[in-house]
């Protein structure tokens, strides 16, 4: 295959096929004075202001967006190019979103040069931020112009990436030098990679690549990509993106932000100079709602149009009646240090009276009689006095009283009643669980950010050492949000009932606070993740992976069925795996999980959670909970230990997921292009007992997947010994799995190949 057939880059659609599956329909506009009561106002975690809306009559004209079923927000109402949407700033009339595609489809036809297209904003009123986005290109000695409508004839920008030729060795240099050898460096300045601003801002633009080296001899040293991203996102993946080892091919396709800028009636400048569209003449056609908002022109070298903006002074959304309120600068840090009066969009500020001076400067007022201020002083010193000793009483009673009446308030704050709710049937254990603010200050030398040792979906876990010198993890929820503290009382309650020694153990919790803390036995040697996917050729040995296995399979089993009622951790995945001094895998981060009653079936309805790439696509369609869906995750955790590749990053060279791919791969017999080359080494016929088993886990109709204890038992029996025939189910013999079965039983023990092909739609 020629250099210029190898580099032919793969975009495929905006979205994962998660999106596809739980995205919901596109809304039609209806122009008013706002949007109605029942419009969402938020989409997972970022909130939705007017013009922009999700469903009918909730957007102004061109403003939809769709929620989708993992709530997931996305510009549009549901087309193929459709970008996920991370923020939305009024205030600075820009959109920040995420291109999943990641960089241009470049295409060749046979030619030397090659040519795509960037249409990631669509039509409607974005285009690319000119201030905010930048022009990128990777690959050695090639060149890449962006251009506009008319092709070659209206050139926007464009660069070039070179690879220097070593002169006496012959060799190729693909990056610039460091500060530390005596030169001044700047990321992509045109050795391997360069970078250049983007003068016009639109919704689309065309892409023209030319090889620079005709021989195509140094095409393979560094991938070759075109993007548009936000400024400042390339220079810190760098590292990755241009990373040259063989069959890097995931990190070639990181999805990328880019920064839209959006305008009210935006429309292409149709002469320049000319504005086509502006601040409508009739306020009622206006989309300026607001009384104390302004409607402010949009112009630039692509399109014109409007937006508006509250007032100064006042703040708010200026697109809805009564939307811009009033700025409280008295409630502002350094603003007044005198006295302080709010007005209708501003404020005064003056000095005392008695006092003259500059109010708005620390000590800036002044006593204006000094003779007055001593006689004041003699005249009230023995009243002083006594006031002072006597506000040293009252002050100790208040802080005494405040200091209760706070530990109260926060209790009540942090659910401390649904805790002892939830634990109602051992009132002993909310008692014991209770540890003092003090206690923990002290072992975490104030919560210092030296002890800090990580950051999860559930918060920022601190290392501690206790009075008693027992070495603690300190979990620290994140503030303000109910559905964050809702989760920590949840962890508390399951793992206050856990008592297994491959699941994390519980100490204790904290309450006092604005912010709730969890105390739980600190685990030495951090993540399997962290220690499987370290940089080198091996690994773990393929004995501990399975160890680790059977202990992880062991601890979702007592969850499952030896506890008071069945509890499904809804997060199985290598990063919630902790490794102790020995190396015992520990289940920990229970932060989603969910009991399921004894009275209920066994399925439960909740929103959708969990991490993409580890979820059940049954429970991400219906939203239907039950044990099946950790068995799920676990399948795809064996994979990984089996292939040590990241479940929600992997694609095959036919952009198989890894769950896709690896059940082709064991029908096919051909597993071995797939596994890890040290699990192959190490790992004899287990590992072929061990990918079955993991392909059963990850069957897509539940009830045809094993229970996590046949799981466990399969694994046991495999560390133990690998002769005997091992089966999961009686009642199941799709399950079995024997020794010494070719790839034709194979092959019918996995009949159901459209299952596994159906499968690949869901998210994985």
């Amino acid at each position: 295959m020629s250099p210029r057939h190898m580099m032919i880059i793969p975009v495929g659609v905006l979205m994962v096929s998660l999106l596809q599956l739980c995205s919901l329909g596109a809304a039609q506009a209806v122009q008013g004075a706002g949007p109605p009561p029942n419009c969402p106002a938020r989409c997972g975690n970022v909130s939705v202001p007017y013009p922009f809306g999700i469903g009918d009559g909730c957007f102004w004209p061109g403003f939809n967006l769709t929620c989708d079923r993992t709530r997931l927000l996305l510009v549009g109402g549901g087309g193929t190019l459709q970008l996920q949407v991370l923020e939305i700033s009024l205030v600075n009339s820009t959109v920040r979103v995420v291109d999943s595609a990641g960089q241009v489809n470049l295409t060749f036809d046979g030619a030397v040069d090659g040519n795509g297209t960037w249409g990631g904003a669509g039509a409607g009123p974005y285009v690319v931020s000119e201030r905010h986005n930048q022009f990128v290109v990777t690959g050695c000695n090639v060149q890449a112009t962006l251009v506009g409508d008319g092709g070659g004839n209206n050139v926007i920008s464009g660069c070039s990436s070179f690879c220097s030729i070593n002169d006496k060795w012959t060799g190729v240099v693909t990056s610039s030098p460091s500060p530390g050898d005596g030169a001044t460096a700047t990321t992509c300045s045109g050795i391997g990679c360069c970078e250049t601003p983007i003068p016009i801002g639109r919704p689309s633009y065309g892409v023209q690549f030319k090889y620079l080296d005709s021989s195509h001899e140094h095409d393979d040293k560094l991938p070759i990509a075109v993007r548009i991203a936000e400024r400042g996102w390339f220079d810190a993946a760098s590292a990755a993106l241009l990373n040259d080892s063989i069959g890097y091919a995931p990190s070639r396709r990181p999805a990328a932000p880019v920064v839209l800028e959006f305008a009210v009636d935006s429309n292409p400048v149709v002469l320049p100079g000319v504005a086509t569209s502006g601040c409508p003449k009739e306020a009622a056609r206006s989309a300026c709602r607001s009384s104390l908002s302004s409607c402010h022109n949009v112009t630039g070298n692509y399109r014109s149009g409007y937006v508006c903006r509250c007032h100064d002074g006042y703040q708010g959304n200026p697109y809805l009646a009564g939307g811009c309120k009033d700025v409280d600068e008295c409630a502002l840090p350094g603003i007044c240090s005198g006295q302080c009066t709010n007005t209708a969009g501003g404020y005064l500020c003056r000095c005392p009276r008695g006092t003259s001076g500059d109010p708005r400067i620390k000590n800036g007022c002044v006593k204006s009689s000094l003779g007055l201020s001593i006689g004041i002083g003699i005249g009230s010193g023995a009243g002083l006095l006594l006031l002072v000793l006597g506000a040293i009483f009252v002050t100790r009673k208040l802080k005494h009283r405040r200091a209760k009446m706070l530990r109260q308030k926060f209790f009540k704050q942090n659910r401390g009643h649904l805790l002892q709710q939830l634990v109602s049937q051992k009132a002993d254990i909310a008692e014991r669980m209770i540890i003092p603010l003090g206690e923990l200050d002290k072992a975490t030398n104030s919560f210092d950010k030296d002890r800090e040792i990580g950051k999860g979906g559930h918060g920022t876990v601190y290392k501690g050492i206790m009075p008693d010198l027992h070495v603690v993890a300190i979990k620290k929820s994140k503030v303000a949000v109910q559905r964050e503290i809702d989760e920590f009382i949840n962890e508390v309650a399951i793992l206050s009932q856990i008592n297994h020694r491959n699941v994390v153990k519980l100490f204790g919790c904290c309450l006092e606070t604005e912010v709730p803390l969890l105390v739980y036995e600190f685990i030495s040697n951090g993540t399997l993740y962290h220690h499987l996917h370290a940089e080198g050729p091996t690994s773990l040995p393929w004995k501990l992976r399975l160890r680790i296995a059977t202990e992880t399979a062991g601890a979702l089993a007592y969850l499952h069925s030896a506890v008071a009622f069945p509890i499904v951790h809804r997060d199985i995945k290598s990063q919630n795996i902790l490794l102790d001094d020995t190396l015992t895998a520990k289940v920990s981060d229970f932060g989603a999980s969910r009991g399921i009653p004894s009275d209920e079936t066994g399925d439960v309805e909740t929103a959708i959670q969990g991490t993409l790439g580890y979820l059940d696509p049954l429970y991400c369609s219906t939203g239907i909970l039950n044990e099946n869906s950790d068995v799920y995750s676990f399948g795809v955790f064996l994979m990984e230990l089996l292939t040590r590749k990241k479940p929600y990053l992997y694609r095959s060279s036919e952009e198989d997921n890894l769950i896709t791919h690896f059940t082709s791969m064991l029908m096919k017999g051909d597993l071995v292009h797939v596994l890890d080359p040290q699990v192959v080494d190490e790992g004899g016929k287990e590992v072929e007992e061990v990918a079955m088993l993991a392909a059963a886990c990850v069957r897509l109709q539940g009830e045809h997947r094993p229970t996590m204890r046949h799981v466990e038992m399969n694994l046991e029996n495999l560390r133990a010994s690998h002769v005997k025939v091992v089966a999961l189910d009686m009642n199941a013999p799709s399950y079995a799995l024997i020794e010494g079965t070719n790839t034709e039983e194979v092959s019918r023990q996995y009949s159901l190949e459209e299952e596994y092909l159906l499968s690949s739609r869901y998210p994985l």
